[in-house]
């Protein structure tokens, strides 16, 4: 049943195959590149004969349209993604394969612009034959080898160069190049060690030969990851620790790939792949340098601190090199010859009658001659004053605690200063000012017949009025100020009381006048008694 089944599938096949070419002949406007594909890949179980393979070559010639290549690429895609059969499938790649590798380079540029508009082309990730158990292992192994082809495309474009083909350029590249491409290189080497067959698929003979152009290239990909790993051993100690830290892991991914290269190699060899081609001998680096190399990542400096540190290098730098600079002196400036002395008569000036160039004496200097002139100093040889009286005592004890006793450090004019900012010439204004009101109350009073008269004596004598009531230009002290408003009240009060009394002797002396019995002496000395007791009373409180 399986080979009946086999048979059938084989007939079918072979008839798609000739109804394609037949349809060709007949529809295409490029017959012969159509032809040439589906002869080149065929559902025959057999590697293509060389002879269409050529031909298909051929109309990918760089004398041929740049239409003919666009043209066979886009059908090569139609039947790579139509197809579900194996055979097809793997011969499409195979052709693909060759084209990049034997064909000019215009293909390889035709190929990727396509792929950039049609990233579906090389996508065989859902491809399986499912015919025999043989075809899901071929399927396996076609699906891989897709995505290998696919790789190769993509590091194409990341190394602008064919890894193949173009000389190696790993060794020369520098930090930045270098941490871009080898993981390009390694991502291939990934997908080329994944296209080591398994099962079945390592005795079929189409499979066996893709694989042989698989395993030439690997040795050109190897070649190229060597020549990375060794420019990055030279820069990794001067790598700061982000770039240390990736070097590291792209070093430990090499060593590991390099032991699953040497597995790939004793594969290859065990089903005769790449007879008489000389295989890398891959050689593992000791262990104590991966161990220096962790050590160092431990311990290298940051981006930052590199960056600070080179910064404060070249200030130290600059300016060493700005101190050890001599500094030229400018040239000296020519000294001027000098010049014949003239002589120069003196003009006679005019005689100041007016004394208009006199010069203005300063006023301050004026200011304090004045007060110098007026301030009142004691002289030693002056005559004593005699010593006042008791009355005099209490009348002027309000007025000496305005004196201050003028000290020897201080000069005339100090000491002729009072308290409250007053002086002796202002102080004598406000004495003649309190005496000439005294006089006029005075007056006032002998002209009243009704305001009775103060008892004389030392004791009696009461100070009825501010000595500073008509000073209204300077004002007095606060402390003077107030005793005297306290003078004022308690005056007021005992004038109330004054004119109170004698509304009482006048109503005593009407009911005396009209009371024929009373004496009338006798209220009129008890009158005069209260009126001396509290007149004494009031001096008394003051």
């Amino acid at each position: 049943m399986a080979g009946g089944g086999t048979g059938i599938r084989k007939y079918v096949g072979a008839l798609k195959d000739t109804t394609t070419v037949s349809i060709a002949k007949v529809n295409s406007d490029y017959k012969e590149l159509d032809i040439a594909i589906v002869k080149a890949t065929n559902h025959v179980e057999r590697p293509a004969k060389e002879k269409y393979i050529r031909d298909l070559f051929y109309h990918l010639s760089p004398g041929r349209p740049r239409a003919d290549v666009a043209y066979c690429i886009r059908a090569l895609g139609r039947r790579l993604s139509k197809t579900r059969n194996w055979a097809v499938a793997l011969k499409t790649l195979v052709v693909i394969h060759r084209a990049l590798r034997e064909v000019d380079p215009t293909f390889r540029d035709e190929f990727i612009s396509y792929g950039r508009t049609s990233s579906h082309m090389l996508h065989l990730s859902y491809f399986k034959d499912d015919s025999s158990a043989e075809a899901w292992d071929y399927s396996a192994w076609v699906r891989n080898y897709a995505l290998y082809l696919e790789e190769r495309i993509e590091s194409f474009r990341v190394l602008n160069y064919d890894v193949e083909k173009d000389p190696l350029r790993t060794r020369d590249l520098d930090t930045i190049g270098l941490l871009e491409q080898l993981p390009a290189l390694q991502q291939l080497l990934f997908r080329l060690l994944d296209c080591q067959p398994q099962g079945s698929s390592s005795y079929n003979i189409i499979i066996q030969h893709a694989l042989s152009m698989v395993a030439l290239e690997s040795v050109r990909i190897q070649t190229a990851i060597n020549d990375a790993i060794l420019n990055l051993v030279d820069k990794f100690f001067e790598m700061q620790r982000d770039d240390a830290i990736t070097a590291l892991d792209m070093y430990k991914r090499a060593i590991s790939q390099a032991e699953q290269l040497s597995e790939f190699y004793e594969v290859c060899k065990s089903i005769h792949i790449g007879r008489g081609e000389r295989f890398l001998k891959i050689e593992q680096p000791p262990a104590s340098f991966l161990a220096t190399m962790e050590e160092y990542v431990s311990n290298a400096p940051l981006a930052s601190t590199i960056h600070r540190n080179q910064a404060v290098l070249a200030i130290e730098y600059n300016t060493k090199s700005e101190a050890e600079e001599p500094s030229t002196p400018p040239p000296p400036a020519p000294v001027p010859e000098p010049e014949p002395v003239k002589e120069v008569t003196p003009a006679a000036e005019p005689t100041d009658l007016l004394g208009m160039n006199e010069s203005t004496p300063d006023t301050s200097e004026i200011d304090q001659k004045n007060a110098s002139a007026l301030a009142i100093v004691q002289q030693d040889n002056a005559p004593k004053a005699p010593a006042p009286t008791s009355t005099e005592s209490v009348a002027t004890s309000w007025e000496l605690a305005l004196f201050t006793a003028p000290s020897s450090n201080e000069n005339a004019v100090t000491s002729s200063k009072l308290a409250g900012g007053l002086d002796l010439l202002t102080l004598d204004s406000l004495y003649n000012e309190a005496h000439r009101q005294a006089q006029h109350a005075q007056q006032n009073a002998s002209q009243n017949p009704w305001e009775t008269v103060p008892a004389s004596g030392p004791m009696m004598q009461q100070p009825m009025y501010d000595p500073f009531y008509a000073s209204n230009s300077i004002a007095a002290a606060r402390n003077v100020q107030m005793v005297a408003m306290a003078q004022q009240q308690h005056a007021f009060m005992l004038q109330q009381e004054q004119q109170r009394q004698m509304m009482m002797m006048m109503a005593q002396q009407q009911q005396a006048s009209s009371n024929p019995f009373v004496d009338p002496y006798m209220h009129a000395g008890a009158g005069m008694q209260l009126h001396a007791s509290n007149a004494y009373t009031g001096t008394g409180m003051m």
